[in-house]
């Protein structure tokens, strides 16, 4: 009796019949399979050690190199110096934001001619009403001394007289800005009830209001002649 499968290769009872597989390379698929797990490990070890060193670096972090940025030099000068206000250690000057806005209204403004100089307390009177100045009256004289630097006196409980003050002593040139006196040094004019009095001195006669600007005036000087010129 013949059968379909020859001698000696009749299979097995509970074994298998079936060869095991075998790539294009006659070598087993696990093998292959094993070496490209291997390979794709190492390729995502070494992303995620990359992606690590990354995160670590300042100049990936911001997005490009700090050094393409100029950061201000704040540190304190070697030599142990502190630096100058409105300036960086480095010397870099700082813009000033603060400063006070002009207020050229809101006060009776009185010129007293301390100068002895005729006529120069009626030039200044018009030259602020042309400045912007509101409420300027008539001018009038000193009383006391001569003064060869002005003095902007303003009535201490008027905030705005004495915002006005500020201005007004700015446009001549920085002169000083002083609380009113119990006693006005002034007659005549408006100068007994301006809430901001300008004792007009030498400094500041029968000069425009630019040439003033341009000048740094110091402290007021009481100087030794008495001031009995009109206007």
């Amino acid at each position: 009796m013949s059968t379909d499968v020859p001698e000696g290769n009749e299979p097995q009872r509970g074994g298998s019949a079936r060869p095991p597989r075998v790539g294009d390379s006659r070598s087993p698929v696990g093998s292959t399979l094993s070496i490209v797990l291997a390979v794709i490990a190492v390729v995502a070890g070494f992303l995620i050690i990359r992606e690590l060193t990354d995160d670590d670096d300042p100049s990936t972090a911001t997005g490009g190199n700090p050094s393409d940025e100029s950061i201000p030099d704040l540190s304190l000068p070697t030599d142990g110096s502190t630096p100058a206000q409105g300036t960086t250690a480095s010397g870099d000057a700082i813009t000033s934001t603060t400063a006070a806005a002009a207020v050229r209204s809101g006060a009776t403004i009185a010129v007293a001619n301390a100068s002895g100089v005729g006529g120069s307390a009626a030039a200044m009177s018009s030259a602020l009403t042309v400045e912007g100045y509101e409420g300027v009256g008539e001018p009038g004289n000193a009383t006391g001394e001569q003064l060869s630097a002005s003095v902007v006196y303003y009535v201490p409980a008027d905030a705005a007289a004495q915002a006005v003050a500020q201005t007004l002593a700015t446009d001549l040139g920085g002169v000083s800005v002083q609380p009113m006196p119990t006693t006005r040094p002034a007659t005549a004019g408006n100068t007994g009830d301006a809430t901001v009095l300008l004792m007009l001195g030498t400094d500041a006669a029968n000069k425009s209001l630019s040439e003033l600007r341009a000048t740094t005036v110091t402290a007021p000087d009481v100087g030794g002649g008495t001031a009995t010129t009109e206007g």
